[in-house]
């Protein structure tokens, strides 16, 4: 979403301020030339940190080449989605007119729409401010995707994934770097639930908690934001 910095809107809003030198993509067709990336890294270590921000937030493995012992795993990491209940699949084949091989006039693909027709999926997020000092991830590395989160699906759909959206982005801060609750009791308490004798095919099937219904059993978080709505640094600011 923040590749190509020319004419892109998101960009402009989300980047107002940064250097977009400082913000280039790593994982991107346009820098899948291995070899001239470990030059990069070779002749300017601290340059490839400081020029792509997936690179310093998400981890990488370029950076051995250049500094030796460095790890290799990001900041930031995500967890893997998982359904609070259970879901069905459903599976459809494509056809298209033009043909997708040499000697075909049309194309045929079995079982290549497979959707869940609804489901609520967690994903954990966890950020490590030791690994932060070590890929020299920033705050502005940081806050950028907390921009970025209710762009994610919205402005990033295609045509197996046309109506998937955030309900909550919870990004709770601790007091200090070591840590000052347990992320895992959190999780437990947001994460939502089906209600009991529900098929799990609508929103109004699950309870789904909400900061407000939980904070006061942590008072260990020093500040909370919901991340999936628009605008962030308004959020950000309250």
């Amino acid at each position: 979403m923040i590749e190509y910095k020319e004419n892109n809107y998101i960009w402009e809003e989300v980047g107002a301020g940064l250097n977009p030198d400082n913000f280039e993509i790593l994982e991107s067709k346009r820098n899948n030339d291995r070899a001239r990336i470990r030059k990069i890294v070779a002749n300017d270590a601290q340059g490839f940190l400081d020029m792509f921000w997936d690179a310093r937030l998400f981890g990488n493995t370029f950076l051995e080449k250049g500094i030796s012992g460095h790890e290799r795993s990001g900041a930031l990491q995500l967890g893997l989605g998982l359904s609070v209940a259970p879901i069905e699949i459903r599976k459809l084949s494509l056809t298209k007119k033009m043909g997708a091989q040499d000697g075909k006039d049309s194309g045929f693909a079995p079982d290549a729409y497979s959707v869940v027709p609804y489901g609520i999926y967690t994903v954990p997020v966890y950020f490590s401010p030791q690994q932060a000092g070590r890929n020299g991830c920033t705050d502005d590395d940081l806050d950028m995707f907390l921009k970025l989160t209710p762009y994610i699906y919205d402005h990033n759909r295609s045509l197996i994934r046309t109506h998937v959206n955030i309900l909550h982005a919870h990004m709770a801060f601790h007091h200090d770097k070591n840590g000052s609750y347990n992320p895992y009791t959190l999780l437990d308490e947001l994460r939502p639930t089906l209600i009991e004798d529900r098929d799990g095919s609508t929103l109004g099937d699950y309870n789904i908690p909400t900061w407000d219904t939980v904070k006061d059993k942590f008072p260990g978080v020093a500040k909370y934001r919901d991340a999936s709505t628009l605008p962030y640094e308004l959020k950000n600011a309250a």
